[in-house]
C-alpha cells in the first residue's frame, strides 16, 4: 500500500505544478490583461481533485489517520479554484483580479498542505 500511496502522492504533486506552472507562464500576460486559464490549469485541478481523494482513501485504508478538516478545507480551496478554472477556461481574456485569485488559492493550498500538522 505504502507503494501506491506513493505514486498517487507523485501524480498530485505533477498536479499542483501543472496548475501552478500554467499560472505562473500567464503572468506576463496578467499584467497586460491577456491572461486566460490554460487547459493545463483545468487538467492540474482534476488531477489534485483525484488523487487527492484517492490518497484520503489509500490512506484510511492502511490504518493511517487523517485530518478530516484540513482535507476539509483543502477541497473547499480546490472546488473554488476547479468552478472559476472550469467556467472562465473558454474566455480568451481573464479579469487580473480573477486570475490573480486562483493563483493566491493555489499557493494557499500548497501552505495548507505543507504547514498545517
Amino acid at each position: 500500500m505504502s507503494v501506491l500511496i506513493n505514486i498517487f502522492l507523485g501524480l498530485h504533486i505533477i498536479g499542483i505544478a501543472s496548475l501552478l506552472g500554467g499560472f505562473l507562464t500567464q503572468m506576463k500576460a496578467m499584467s497586460a490583461g491577456t491572461a486566460r486559464f490554460v487547459p493545463a490549469m483545468l487538467h492540474g485541478a482534476l488531477t489534485m481533485l483525484l488523487t487527492g481523494v484517492a490518497l484520503v482513501g489509500f490512506r484510511q485504508i492502511d490504518g493511517g489517520s487523517v485530518d478530516n478538516i484540513k482535507i476539509g478545507v483543502k477541497l473547499a480551496v480546490l472546488f473554488v479554484i476547479l468552478a472559476l478554472v472550469y467556467v472562465k477556461r473558454d474566455e480568451e481574456r481573464i479579469d487580473k483580479g480573477l486570475f490573480g485569485a486562483v493563483g493566491a488559492l493555489t499557493i494557499t493550498n500548497i501552505f495548507i498542505a505543507v504547514l498545517w500538522h
